[in-house]
């Protein structure tokens, strides 16, 4: 079918996409999405111009890569099969083979990369067998072998560098024996000794986000969570001094984003409610708020806006309505330069809109609502996100769309585990999975519900990853709620889970829940949806990768045979690939499968609610 033949919703698809964008020198960019509407890749970017050229053809697509500063070379990870275990390639910037950065290295995930400021210097985190561990690796014509600057048991995430190279960043779980309470950690990289850590406390995170880009600055900027919200923090590793900018006139969430490249500024964004972006005077003080178009700038991984080289602001902007276009903001004001990557063209979508409601014990929950012309009740969709540790902010979704095409209302909840909410919603579900994320979905339904929007007996839970997990754990748990469950790349048994997955899916695993499976056997089973099956009663479609890494297959296989032992309904899709290996193919293939099965769900539940006798008339 040609593509003006498709629904809208295929259209939206389809509609060229940019996940992210990066300038370097010389006015080379690097655009992570999709041209050609079939799949997402890795695509030089001539900033002048505007052209769009990919670098990479994989199959499975690639939806991480890394443009260094000096613009030669595209940097991403090679797998096998989206499997996400593989080695670290890079490839010339004008094109051509990928070359193994790490060819002696036992393959691995990779979890932070960054560059010196020039470029010739590139620090890593893989995470294999071996633990976690940090390196550098110098840049060229050539390459050198990997220098291991730390290794650790425990959970260590994030590669930065000085603008000299010399000095290395992670942040570490070690202090908190495995909780996600960060330490920020700094190396001397020629030595691998510690130089300095700053620990805000065993209630609070600190993650680091980028040094300062001035040769001989050793300032590095990060986030922490002393205050109960993420705020910026500027800390010498060498000295301990700190600086802890002044924003109590901002509420909520601050995140800090980017260093200005002269040294001389900060960029911050607001994530509470409408996302804003400030920038912070470094000498003056003197917090100005930016004056910028309305949208979403930043995604939860703290993704979507940097400064360029010269200063001014590339953002990727987000709204409901249209595809995202990459625009250049005037780096004091915020103001409007130049749009550098339009908006592509594609069927506009139906607003989103924010809203709010209590939970079963008064705690508010924010969610993000999309619904057909007309009035209500109409069948609903209550999606929940992946993560846990992520956030749905206001974006371009073709997902949501086609369900509002398809007659749905749509609701996505950032339940409890959410960022950008402080830390006690985020880390109030450790030890004890899916219960309050539950009680966050029950009265999402029941907010949808009483206001009219959602037909009781026809509301479906979705979701992928962490959210397909949350769609199991729902159906049974609470079977009396639901017409049918979604579920993609699922969860459905973290024991069974943990067995199967990388090490550091391992490590995230152990964090959430407190502990390894020998260790909590009983939260481990009280959390798994797969504990549950025999209260199932919704019709199920499970959507599964072959090759996942994160959520393995075995632990769907073993939940799709016991619902069948137990005579319940379930289909099971099995699709190559693995838990990231996902584009416009791949998109409209299972939302085909999910409309589809949601449709006819309601089609037989219709046809038995009227072919049954009506009480009234009997009496």
């Amino acid at each position: 079918m040609d593509d003006i033949d498709r629904p809208d919703w295929r259209q939206r698809f389809r509609a060229p996409t940019y996940w992210s964008a990066t300038i370097g020198a010389a006015g080379r960019g690097l655009v992570v999405g999709s041209v050609d509407g079939s799949s997402i890749q890795l695509c030089r970017w001539d900033v002048s111009s505007g052209r769009l050229t990919p670098v990479t053809d994989d199959r499975l697509g690639v939806g991480h890569g890394w443009l260094d500063p000096s613009g030669s070379w595209v940097f991403y990870v090679h797998d096998e099969d989206g499997s996400e275990v593989g080695h670290l390639v890079r490839v010339p910037y004008a094109g051509g083979e990928p070359e193994d950065v790490t060819p002696a290295l036992t393959p691995y995930t990779l979890r932070g990369l960054g560059f010196s400021a020039s470029g010739d210097r590139l620090a890593f985190n893989p995470v294999n067998a071996d633990g976690f561990a940090l390196y550098t690796v110098d840049l060229g014509p050539t390459m050198s072998e990997p220098h291991l600057v730390h290794r650790d048991t425990w959970e260590t995430w994030g590669a930065q560098l000085s603008a000299r190279g010399d000095l290395a960043a992670c942040w570490s779980t070690a202090r908190a024996k495995g909780l996600r309470l960060h330490t920020l950690m700094v190396f001397d990289v020629a030595r691998g000794e510690l130089v300095g850590e700053l620990d805000d406390g065993r209630e609070s995170a600190v993650r680091g986000v980028c040094f300062s880009p001035v040769d001989g600055d050793d300032r590095i900027l990060a986030s922490t969570t002393r205050s109960g919200f993420a705020r910026p923090v500027i800390w010498h590793p060498r000295t301990g001094e700190r600086l802890d900018p002044a924003l109590s006139d901002l509420d909520g969430e601050v995140m800090p984003v980017d260093w200005s490249p002269d040294g001389t500024g900060i960029l911050l964004c607001r994530t509470a409610g409408a996302q804003h972006l400030f920038r912070y005077d470094l000498h003056s003080g003197q917090l100005t708020e930016l004056d910028h178009p309305p949208g979403a700038y930043l995604d939860a991984f703290g993704d979507g806006t940097r400064f360029a080289p010269d200063g001014h602001i590339v953002a990727l902007r987000e709204r409901a309505e249209t595809p995202p276009e990459v625009v250049e903001l005037d780096g004091r004001t915020g103001r409007p330069r130049r749009v550098l990557l339009p908006s592509a063209p594609a069927p506009a979508g139906r607003p989103w809109r924010s809203v709010t409601f209590p939970s079963a014990d008064g705690t508010t929950i924010q969610a993000w609502l999309a619904t057909p012309e007309g009035d209500g009740p109409f069948p609903t969709i209550l999606e929940t996100h992946g993560g846990p540790h992520y956030a749905v902010t206001e974006h371009y979704d073709p997902a949501a769309q086609c369900w509002v095409d398809s007659g749905y209302a749509w609701l996505s909840v950032n339940f409890r585990g959410s960022t950008g909410f402080g830390r006690v919603f985020a880390e109030q579900i450790w030890g004890d999975l899916g219960r309050l994320e539950l009680d966050d979905m029950v009265a999402a339904r029941e907010w949808l519900v009483a206001e009219g929007i959602a037909e009781p007996t026809e509301v479906f839970p979705m979701g992928a990853s962490y959210g397909g997990y949350l769609t199991l754990f729902a159906l049974g748990r609470r079977p009396d709620l639901w017409a049918g469950g979604l579920a993609v790349a699922a969860d459905a048994d973290f024991a069974l889970s943990y067995e199967d997955a990388t090490e550091s899916t391992r490590a995230a695993v152990a964090a959430w829940m407190r502990g390894t499976p020998q260790e909590r056997p009983e939260a481990y089973a009280r959390s798994s949806a797969l504990t549950y099956v025999s209260g199932v009663t919704a019709p199920v479609l499970a959507i599964h990768m072959r090759n996942d890494t994160r959520c393995p297959p075995r632990q769907l296989e073993e939940y799709e045979r016991r619902m069948r032992a137990l005579g319940k309904e379930i289909e099971v899709v099995w699709v190559d690939g693995g838990h990231q290996s996902v584009g416009p193919d791949v998109f409209v293939h299972f939302y085909e499968l999910m409309i589809d099965f949601a449709d006819r769900v309601l089609a037989r539940q219709r046809a038995t609610n009227r072919a049954a006798p009506d009480p009234a008339a009997s009496g």
